[in-house]
């Protein structure tokens, strides 16, 4: 299975905070920042960086059950990077959930009028 993850960007985050912060629509409600172009799998973000760089890059992967053995086995704080790398890149629980309106509420549907930075802007940065 594919999962996807949420690429986020600081200034964003930033641009959508004075409207959230005057808002009574999120009044004691988690703020999940989800735009629709930054939600992609590793394997998309690897494809749009080869693209970029105008190259194909040589990748290893690394099984699930061979990742959980290496958290197992790594000292702090490896075992914690490992942690997250299982949970964001390989099952995708940044992304995999649905948005419980009594408790949160989406950014980008809320404030559609903010402009978010997109993986792909990004990247281009870094070039």
């Amino acid at each position: 299975m594919l999962h996807r993850l949420i690429w986020p960007r600081r200034s964003s985050s930033r641009a959508s905070l004075i409207p959230v912060l005057l808002s009574s629509r999120t009044l004691n409600k988690i703020l999940y920042m989800r735009p629709p172009a930054n939600i992609v799998s590793h394997n998309e973000l690897i494809a749009l960086w080869e693209k970029k760089a105008g190259r194909t890059f040589q990748i290893a992967r690394i099984p699930e059950p061979d990742l959980l053995k290496l958290i197992k086995e790594a000292a702090y704080p490896l075992n914690m990077m490992l942690s997250h790398s299982l949970s964001v890149l390989v099952r995708g629980d940044q992304a995999n959930f649905d948005i419980e309106p009594s408790f949160g509420v989406e950014a980008t549907e809320l404030y559609p009028d903010v402009k978010y930075t997109t993986v792909d802007e990004y990247l281009d940065r870094l070039l």
